[in-house]
């Protein structure tokens, strides 16, 4: 886990008189210890595994901590459940691409999508304070393979992982 996540966050609870625990120090753990998005049921079952003691309770608020000191951001990957990003602090102009047949995500980074933010919001009269893109389309794995490895597992309930690819023009 980089430093500068776990300095912040304790300056930022420091800051709201709350204080430092145990159980927070581990969900930061688990919740940074990999680029991977996380529904907050899976960062519960990662947080147990380092200690089997970890509160549901303190998970949930460490999460809304976390999401509101701008560490941990919450993002609609349309599976109509909440999914934290942690990959977004290090890189947060990075978007979304789903396939809608077997779930697997792709982050993905343009600098032309970063131009094109701006100029439709300087046109139209904005700043951007943050910006979301989600892109749900069909991998041609399952069609041309006839066979998704992603979907199989989707399919047994087991969470798909996340490919990270930068798409440079």
């Amino acid at each position: 886990m980089n430093a500068e996540i776990k300095e912040r966050f304790d300056e930022f609870i420091r800051h709201r008189g709350m204080r430092r625990t145990n159980q927070r120090d581990i969900i930061v753990e688990a919740a940074f210890a990999n680029d991977d998005h996380f529904t907050a049921e899976e960062l519960l079952s990662k947080s147990r595994k380092l200690d089997p003691k970890t509160s549901r309770a303190t998970l949930y608020r460490t999460i809304s901590l976390l999401v509101e000191c701008g560490l941990l951001q919450e993002i609609d990957l349309g599976r109509d459940e909440r999914v934290y990003d942690p990959n977004f602090h290090d890189s947060p102009d990075h978007n979304h691409l789903i396939c809608v047949d077997c779930g697997k995500v792709v982050e993905f980074a343009d600098e032309n999508v970063a131009v094109l933010v701006d100029c439709i919001t300087r046109r139209l009269g904005f700043r951007p304070a943050t910006k979301s893109m989600r892109i749900e389309a069909c991998c041609d794995k399952l069609r041309s393979d006839g066979m998704c490895e992603n979907l199989i597992q989707m399919r047994l309930g087991k969470s798909t992982k996340t490919a990270v690819a930068a798409v440079n023009s």
